[in-house]
Order: C-alpha cells, then sequence, then structure tokens
C-alpha cells in the first residue's frame, strides 16, 4: 500500500514540476495561501477554535476575534511566524540540526508555553485509546535527540519527511507543542526537496491520531506512511488547481483504505 501512494505521488509532483516555475508575485500569493492555512489546520488539530477565516484576520489584520480566547489568537500569530521561519530553514540547505528544531518550537509557541524552545525537563503522558502511556524519560531526550537529527537520510524524500514526523512526535521532546513541531519539520524537509507544504485536514484528525497511535504502541509506520502520503495527493493537487485555475474534488486522491474510528481524546 505504502509503495502505491509514494508512486503516485511521485506522478503528481512531475505534474507539477511540468507548470513551474511561476512568477515571484504569483508565487508569492501561493506560498502566502498556504501559511495561513497551514497555520489554522495545525492549530486546529491542537484544538485551536479560530476559523480558516479567523485565523487570516487576526494573522493579516491584527484584529481580535470577538468570543475566542486570547491563546487560540496568540497560536495563530505564533505559529505563523515559525511557518516562515520553517520557509527560511527550507531554503538554507544547510544540514538540519537540534537548533533548528528547538527554533521551531520557540516560534510556534512563543506566547503560550514558558519553557518554549526547551527540551522538557518532566514526564510527559498521552491519554490513548489503550490508556495513559508515558513517552520517554526526560533525561533520555537530549541523546534520543542527537540520535533522531544523525539518523536523518540526505535524500529528501516525502517518505523521510513522514518518517521524520513520526520519530520526532513519538520522542515528544517538548511539554506542549510537539504535534506542531513536527508538522513544521516534516514541512521544512518537504519544501527542500521541492513539495508543497502538507496539512492534515482537521476533518481527518481522528485518522492521524489513529496512525500515529498504531506505530506508537508497537505497530509498523505503515498506516502513518499511507495516511500522510494521501494528505499530500491532496495537497499538491490543490496546489496544480490553484496555479492552472482548475478546481478538483479536494479528495480525489485520498487512500481509500483509511481507517475509520471514534475521536480520542486530544493529545
Amino acid at each position: 500500500m505504502t509503495q502505491t501512494i509514494f508512486a503516485r505521488i511521485a506522478i503528481a509532483k512531475s505534474r507539477l514540476d511540468q507548470i513551474r516555475p511561476l512568477s515571484g508575485e504569483a508565487l508569492r500569493q501561493l506560498d502566502e495561501w498556504y501559511d495561513v492555512n497551514f497555520t489554522y489546520t495545525s492549530n486546529a488539530l491542537e484544538g485551536n477554535t479560530l476559523t480558516r477565516n479567523e485565523t487570516a484576520i487576526v494573522i493579516e489584520k491584527g484584529i481580535t476575534v470577538r468570543g475566542k480566547p486570547l491563546k487560540d489568537h496568540n497560536e495563530a500569530v505564533d505559529h505563523y511566524a515559525a511557518v516562515k521561519f520553517m520557509r527560511d530553514l527550507a531554503k538554507d540547505g544547510c544540514a538540519f540540526t537540534e537548533a533548528d528544531i528547538k527554533q521551531l518550537h520557540q516560534m510556534a509557541v512563543s506566547r503560550t508555553l514558558s519553557s518554549a524552545g526547551r527540551y522538557a525537563a518532566g514526564d510527559r503522558f498521552i491519554t490513548t485509546s489503550q490508556g495513559m502511556r508515558a513517552f520517554p524519560p526526560a533525561h533520555d531526550v537530549p541523546i534520543l535527540m542527537q540520535q533522531f537529527i544523525g539518523n536523518l537520510p540526505d535524500e529528501l524524500s516525502p517518505h523521510a519527511a513522514f518518517m521524520a514526523h513520526l520519530d520526532l512526535v513519538t520522542i515528544h521532546p517538548f511539554d506542549d507543542g510537539n504535534g506542531r513541531t513536527a508538522r513544521l519539520f516534516m514541512n521544512a524537509i518537504l519544501l527542500r526537496g521541492g513539495y508543497p507544504p502538507v496539512m492534515v485536514d482537521p476533518a481527518d484528525r481522528p485518522d492521524y491520531i489513529d496512525a500515529i497511535e498504531a506505530f506508537q504502541t508497537g505497530g509498523t509506520p505503515d498506516l502513518f506512511l499511507s495516511f500522510m502520503g494521501s494528505q499530500l495527493l491532496i495537497t499538491i493537487d490543490n496546489h496544480i488547481a490553484r496555479i492552472t485555475g482548475d478546481v478538483p474534488d479536494p479528495k480525489q486522491n485520498a487512500d481509500p483504505s483509511k481507517s475509520q474510528s471514534n475521536d480520542p481524546k486530544p493529545k
């Protein structure tokens, strides 16, 4: 199944490459749309209540949305700044470092987490469908992160990006903001490899959480790779549609084998 997904991604990427490059202004507008949308989707996965339009208003106009928590506004501003750093990181061409990941985290949660940019000092737990589960002890995080960076492949492929996300969120090195940081880092790898940034539709959150949990409870990464592959196919199709003016079915490339489950408790 995963081989089929990655073969389809390669075909879609080839189609995308055929209509590149864009003019400077067209590329700027496209990137801006993605940056706002990525901020909305990534925060929504973590419980942020701002809609896509509200997220855009907060980012672009600095307007406070009546009835929405200040924390949600701060998360939008922070994540958007982290996305800009993510793009710079993708362009610089240097090997990724622990400092890059810490900086992504620091920017993504700077207004909402006092330990922004620092590894967790205490234990972290998560409620799963199988009960409470602990992440690696805080004293193991530095060596695990050194190994994580050291094991990153040179190949800038979707497989490498998806596995980086999965491994990073499994280490869970920070007190909070691990999912947002993992998605930012995954997209830095994808962008450097010439792919558009992939976004997880908040409506697909149950499948996303299930795929992560399947790996973290002893399974293979295949479910997660297939899930993220289907999301990247949707993203590439939408990217092409925005360039050409076509409007495809946003789910036309979704993996038909995606698992179904009840929405689990937030991480």
